[in-house]
């Protein structure tokens, strides 16, 4: 016999699936969707299928963009530096340095890094589509801000690797960045200061 309702039961798992969000708190917020008033779930629903429905990733770096634009608005600006290019992990790293309003260049997001553990390879990320856009020759430095944690680091050392045979300058965040510490979760001094530190790779 089941203990809840299985609509309800299926949404504990659904949210339960979700990073950071353990059983407890999955039926926690299960039960105050199911007491709240309906144009809350509505909405939510409403907003799940439509960042579903609407939303893609952009042609070029990969980051967010809306199904109607191929281009997101950073690649598609006038004003930003063409001769710099910030390589990321994933597209909350982009909203958290455009947060600081401490860098104008453009970005290639990854959609996440080298784990061999998890069978994740050069083949997985964006790499090939890095590799890509460096042959075009506007870019003349590349800033390696994956996360500062082993698998992040070991990403840094492959992209180094494979851009050097360009002749761009390759620069890694400065170690203002807590180690093991997601891009995400830092403040915007701290990325300011890393962005201003950033170290040439040997």
């Amino acid at each position: 016999m089941r203990a809840l309702p299985e609509p309800v039961q299926n949404l504990v798992d659904a949210l339960a699936r979700l990073p950071g969000i353990g059983p407890k708190t999955a039926s926690r917020l299960a039960f105050y969707l199911l007491r709240a008033p309906d144009e809350i779930s509505l909405s939510l629903s409403e907003a799940l299928a439509e960042i579903k429905q609407e939303t893609g990733l952009c042609e070029i770096c990969f980051n967010v963009t809306r199904k109607e634009s191929p281009v997101c608005e950073v690649c598609g600006s006038d004003q930003r530096d063409r001769h710099t290019l910030c390589v990321v992990e994933e597209p909350l790293d982009v909203l958290a340095i455009e947060k600081t309003a401490g860098y104008n260049g453009l970005y290639h997001v990854l959609h996440g890094v080298l784990s061999p553990i998890e069978g994740i390879g050069p083949d997985d990320l964006k790499i090939r589509e890095l590799i890509h856009r460096l042959e075009g020759g506007e870019v003349e430095e590349v800033i390696l801000a994956t996360n500062p944690s082993m698998e992040g680091d070991a990403t840094a050392m492959y992209l180094n690797d494979r851009i050097a045979p360009f002749g761009i300058r390759v620069t890694r965040l400065a170690r203002g960045l807590p180690v093991g510490r997601d891009l995400e979760y830092a403040d915007q001094n701290t990325l300011l200061r890393a962005l201003a530190g950033r170290q040439k790779l040997d």
